[in-house]
């Protein structure tokens, strides 16, 4: 199944409109993906507390439309 490069960057902008995010298609099946989000709204937040909530704006297709997700957040320097 997969899911688009532009769907998973659009999904995750949409959540969090201020970051910039640079989405890698690790092995060209649109199912293992790699993110890098840069967005203040990460700042106090615990690295954990971050990726969940990136997690949470792919609104549960982790393991379904998205087999795996290498995923790296910071907050703007």
């Amino acid at each position: 199944m997969g899911m688009r490069e532009q769907d998973l960057k659009g999904m995750i902008e949409a959540a969090f409109p201020d970051a910039v995010v640079t989405i890698t298609d690790l092995a060209g099946d649109n199912e293992h993906y790699s993110a890098h989000v840069v967005s203040e709204s990460f700042r106090g937040m615990a690295r954990v507390a971050q990726h969940k909530a990136v997690y949470a704006a792919l609104g549960g297709r982790m393991g379904g439309e998205l087999h795996a997700l290498q995923l790296t957040t910071a907050v703007p320097s």
